[in-house]
């Protein structure tokens, strides 16, 4: 599970909108992505920086700008000053343990949400923050840009003209980014699961100590998840009802089919988080039987051993007038009357079905 980030310490004493990257550091340059497109038309390039602001905000074509990698303040002070983006806005991209979240800005929209993926190397899912802006005919998004992202299907429908991305506006761009993300979170559900049913196997034949830690872990990657995803369905509830003109009523249609694939990934993340509850509590009975077991078995040789030991005891004191010691089949009659009370004993137990 990844702990939250702790950067936000290094803001203490700074003034709101102050432009500082609370996230995990990222080495290299950033990368901005820009596609332009109608109906007609796609043109698509990857820009070196924003030296001087681009008027994208007054062309005939949809815009969608993506920026992966948040760690150079200043490229993103001048992409705000671009888009005339308020300053908590761009505080809010910048900080990267945000809630996800819907504001209304007028001008604009801005929405945060986290993209998961899960690591196969390590077995945990992982969650980035992603940032959209959307506006009249542009879209933001911003990106921590750790290992790539989810919207290569969007690009491929955008390039091959496939659908009605590019026959539509901005909302039903930014409605197809969380439909992808959302979709996504399907994935890495898949993923849990799978863990989770070969966890219950190895459950069910042999518990060990490494059983209980991955319980304990997967517990942990639901509540991460949980954390990740619920807050999403009021963000796109709020997003789907609500009055701003940068969203259409064709795109508000689409978009309570995200809300329901929202609802339906929160309902399996909670089954998940049932499942692993109820493993754990099979895992302390199992435990519990298996030391029982144990005490059992132990407290039958204790119980078998308890006369012997006894006669042992007597017939093992130094007296010298002891009358069994001079027979001469003292001996081997003393093994008998053992070996006959240690199979009386245990006959009498397996009728009981103790053993």
């Amino acid at each position: 599970m990844e702990r939250p980030a702790r950067g936000r310490a290094k803001k203490t004493g700074l003034p709101a909108g102050a432009l500082m990257h609370t996230g995990e550091r990222k080495s290299g340059d950033v990368r901005i992505d820009l596609m332009e497109y109608n109906v007609a038309s796609l043109h698509e390039r990857q820009l070196s920086g924003l030296d001087a602001c681009l008027s994208f905000r007054h062309r005939e074509t949809i815009t969608w700008l993506n920026v992966d990698g948040l760690h150079d303040a200043e490229l993103m002070g001048k992409i705000g000053s671009c888009f005339s983006l308020h300053p908590l806005v761009l505080e809010d991209v910048l900080s990267t343990d945000q809630r996800p979240k819907y504001e209304d800005y007028d001008e604009y929209l801005y929405i945060v949400v986290r993209m998961l993926r899960y690591d196969a190397d390590v077995m945990k899912a992982k969650a980035e923050q992603v940032s959209i802006i959307l506006s009249q005919n542009y879209v933001l998004t911003f990106q921590e840009g750790f290992a790539g992202d989810v919207f290569e299907p969007v690009r491929t429908r955008l390039r091959e003209d496939k659908g009605r991305l590019r026959k539509m506006g901005a909302d039903y761009l930014a409605y197809s980014l969380l439909d992808t993300i959302v979709d996504n979170y399907f994935i890495v559900l898949d993923q849990i699961g799978e863990r989770i049913e070969l966890l219950e196997n190895e459950l069910v034949t042999n518990p060990t100590r490494k059983t209980l830690r991955m319980i304990h872990t997967l517990r942990g990657d639901a509540l991460f998840l949980r954390r990740a995803v619920w807050p999403l369905r009021e963000v796109i509830n709020s997003f789907t009802r609500g009055d701003s003109p940068f969203i259409t009523d064709a795109t508000r249609l689409y978009l309570k089919d995200v809300y329901d694939h929202t609802i339906h990934a929160i309902d399996t993340l909670e089954t998940y988080r049932e499942i692993l509850s109820g493993m754990l509590d099979i895992y302390l009975s199992s435990m519990s039987n298996r030391l029982n077991e144990v005490m059992k078995v132990l407290t039958i040789i204790a119980t078998i051993f308890m006369p012997l030991t006894f006669l042992a005891g007597v017939y093992g004191m130094n007296f010298k007038h002891m009358p069994e010691l001079a027979w001469q089949w003292s001996y081997p009659a003393l093994w008998l009357i053992m070996i006959a009370i240690a199979g009386t004993m245990l006959i009498i137990f397996r009728r009981k079905k103790w053993i």
